[in-house]
């Protein structure tokens, strides 16, 4: 006597087993496995045409991001580092160099650990006020060539570049 999982496996080809037929499931395997192949090759072309757009802001555009609005006023370019004058409010108490990036010669920087020093009478950013902060300058390490300068906060960026 042989079970019933037995007569499954010797069962003569062509024959149905509770009405379904082992070709037609392969059948029905194959058409899954190409409807799949299909939409991951259409979901692929869609992603790759995709147009992404930056938005680079003139020098003295307010972008407002979270409940901060910055602005960059000047980029000065010097062998002791990159002064970035920049106009910020909102925010009460922050810290006024946290969040900003300069990308400048394929690299990105955040601000000089010693970005107070040698200013030249002009004043460093610190800390943020909530109304409409005066101008301060963020120090980054010296570059050459075009600077563009990044603002990071709450999910969102804006950036600023001096060239055309």
């Amino acid at each position: 006597m042989t079970t019933s999982r037995a007569a499954v496996l010797f069962l003569p080809a062509g024959v149905t087993f509770r009405g379904v037929s082992t070709r037609k499931l392969i059948l029905t395997a194959l058409l899954c496995g190409i409807a799949i192949v299909v939409a991951g090759g259409i979901k692929l072309f869609q992603v790759a045409s995709e147009d992404t757009e930056v938005v680079v802001l003139a020098l003295g555009t307010k972008s407002t991001l979270g409940d901060m609005t910055v602005s960059v006023e000047s980029i000065e370019q010097t062998e002791e580092g990159t002064d970035v004058t920049v106009t910020m409010g909102g925010v009460q108490g922050a810290d006024a160099t946290e969040g900003w990036r300069m990308l400048a010669g394929g690299k990105v920087v955040g601000p000089s650990a010693n970005g107070a020093s040698g200013l030249s009478g002009r004043t460093a950013c610190t800390v943020t006020s909530a109304g409409a902060g005066g101008p301060c300058v963020v120090r980054f390490p010296a570059s050459e060539g075009t600077v563009t300068i990044a603002y990071l906060r709450a999910g969102g960026q804006s950036q600023w570049s001096a060239a055309p």
